[in-house]
């Protein structure tokens, strides 16, 4: 294992903490329809929040890529492999719906 592989750690902790907080934020946000009273501010929010919570599993598939290139074949027959993979999508699809309920904020249809 090189020094590039040794800094790249699967951190399975912080999705399901990220997954955590999607979801705590979309059913507060479904209950109270605001976060600020701005609709303009509440889905700019939104929409960050999203976009942060994506980008670490868009991170870990470009690790994925990059470290892990040569066992490419490991992934779908171990099964850590495809725990993993199930718990990136699963926090990328939190991470979109609350890119959904920002942007539906923004555009005014998020009473």
């Amino acid at each position: 294992m090189n020094v590039d592989q040794a800094h790249y750690r699967r951190k399975t902790k912080l999705l399901w903490a990220l997954i955590l907080i999607a979801a705590v934020y979309s059913l507060w946000f479904d209950q109270r329809h605001r976060l600020t009273g701005n609709h303009t501010i509440d889905g700019a929010l939104s929409v960050l929040l999203g976009l942060y919570i994506c980008s670490r599993p868009a991170g870990n598939a470009i690790d994925l890529l990059f470290f892990e290139r040569t066992a490419s074949h490991r992934i779908l027959s171990e099964w850590s492999s495809i725990k993993w993979l199930a718990l990136n999508i699963l926090t990328l699809l939190m991470g979109w719906t609350v890119i959904y309920i920002g942007t539906t904020h923004l555009t005014g249809r998020g009473d």
